[in-house]
Order: structure tokens, then sequence, then C-alpha cells
């Protein structure tokens, strides 16, 4: 159970232990391109970007001039989070269909698309889901922590505006059978692709109650806009499958950015 729960009945939180964040995409080859996975790959036509050297996060900004956001936004992703404001939010709802999806090595992520059919809601705004992906250690940062990978779950309304739902994974006993899907033979090799069936409703946690701010994407061209949702509770996986994880990718993580004044709400509604 989350220890934020708790906050729903007093309304009293003053930080985060764990998370789910929403966090920008990585790339993405869904059965039908949107708009947003477009602009993502042709982000890596334009220029090479990596997470290390000439290319790293450092330098992201100067590689390409549609990649300024990257130097000079002003709400990037990812952030350390700190201190949300108990709020009146009401959970988003999630209507995940449970299919086939594509497993594909993009070269900077382990990247799945999903089936058209998913979708949450989220302030009685519709995003479908597109895709999933991994980041290893995590992304976000809890009070200056981090955990050992975030898995961001991808989604977009028809009107093209981006909302993610991420997953930290923290490590426990036995396998998750949940993960499974994911987990059980990773493409290592870029542009290798496998087939698999996804629950998806069931690699979140039971509750979910969320962390939200206003972000980025969290891969060039950085660009903002982006809506987050932050799931106050982890989801625990075994050693062996985040090593599967880990052999895939590891490193793959953009620094913190600054949170240059932005505000932090935790929902404090039990529906």
């Amino acid at each position: 159970m989350s220890m934020f729960r708790s906050a729903r009945r007093t309304a009293a939180v003053a930080s985060v232990a764990f998370f789910v964040v929403v966090a920008g995409s990585c790339g993405a080859k869904t059965p039908k391109l949107s708009d947003a996975d477009a602009k993502l790959e042709a982000a890596e036509e334009v220029a090479h970007w990596s997470y290390e050297g000439a290319d790293g996060p450092a330098n992201w900004g100067s590689l390409d001039p549609s990649f300024t956001a990257c130097a000079d936004g002003s709400a990037q992703t990812p952030i350390d989070i700190l201190n949300p404001v108990p709020t009146d939010l009401p959970d988003p709802l999630f209507n995940y269909v449970p299919g086939k999806a594509e497993i594909s090595n993009n070269g900077h992520t382990i990247h799945v698309g999903a089936t058209p059919g998913s979708s949450m809601v989220v302030n009685g705004k519709t995003y479908n889901l597109l895709q999933a992906h991994f980041h290893a250690p995590s992304e976000h940062t809890i009070a200056g922590k981090s955990y050992p990978a975030e898995v961001h779950f991808v989604h977009e309304a028809d009107d093209g505006s981006l909302a993610v739902v991420g997953v930290l994974l923290t490590v426990g006993g036995a396998d998750n059978p949940a993960w499974s899907s994911f987990v059980k033979g990773l493409p290592t090799q870029v542009g290798e692709t496998r087939t698999a069936t996804f629950d998806w409703l069931s690699m979140y946690p039971a509750d979910h109650q969320t962390i939200r701010y206003d972000g980025s994407l969290t891969t060039p061209p950085c660009s903002e806009g982006v809506s987050w949702l932050v799931m106050s509770t982890p989801v625990e996986i075994s050693d062996a499958q985040l090593k599967d994880f880990e052999a895939a990718y590891n490193g793959n993580n953009r620094p913190i950015e600054p949170l240059n004044g932005r505000s932090l709400q935790i929902d404090i509604t039990n529906k």
C-alpha cells in the first residue's frame, strides 16, 4: 500500500518515498505511428544523440536547432521530487485492453508499441496508450534518491498533447509475473524485435494515487507541455528481472533538471 494513501485521509504529506513517474518518450514504432512518435524518430534522424560523451545530455541542446529546449527549456524532465502539495484530484481512469505488442530495441531503450484500443482519462480528457519503454537507473529521484529502473507509459490525446505514466521499479524476492512479457527475452541488438502479449493494467500498482506536474520529454527534442502523473506506490520485480533490463540498457537516464518554481501536486481523493 502507498505510504501516501493515509494522506487522502489526513491531507498531510511531507515527502515522497515511492512513485510511478510520467515521462517523455524515447522513440517509437507503434502499429500506427502517431505524430508524437514520428517527431521522436525524426529527432534521431536529424542528429545522433546518446547518454554519454560529446553527444550526451549536457550537449543535446547544441546538436541541432530543433533540440534547443534541451538546453533552454524552463520546464524540463526529469526532476527530483520533493514535498508535493496535497490536492483534491481524482485518480486517472485506465481503460486498458490486454493484447499483443511489438517489443523492439531502438538504440536508446527497449520500446513496446501498444496495439490501439487502450486509453486513460485524466481530468475528463482521454489519452490513448502509445508505448512503454524503460530507463535504468531511474530518471527521477525522490528526495535525491535514485531507484534501479523506471518504466514510462506514453499516452497521446487526439489534440496531440502527451501524458506519460511511468513506474518506478524496486527489487524484491520472486519474479513479478505481470512483467514477464516485457522482461523475458529482451531484444539486446539494435533493430531486433519480438512480439508478446501484455496485460497493461497489471503492470501498475493497485493503488493509483498520483503525483502530478508539468514537464517535458526526457529525450531530444525535449519538448515541453507533457503532463506527468506520478503514482506513489512502486512496483516490485525480482533481482533477476532487473538484471534482464540492465543487460539490454544500463545508464540510459537523463540527469535531473531544475524545478524552476513548478508546483507538484499529490491527489488525496479516494476515488
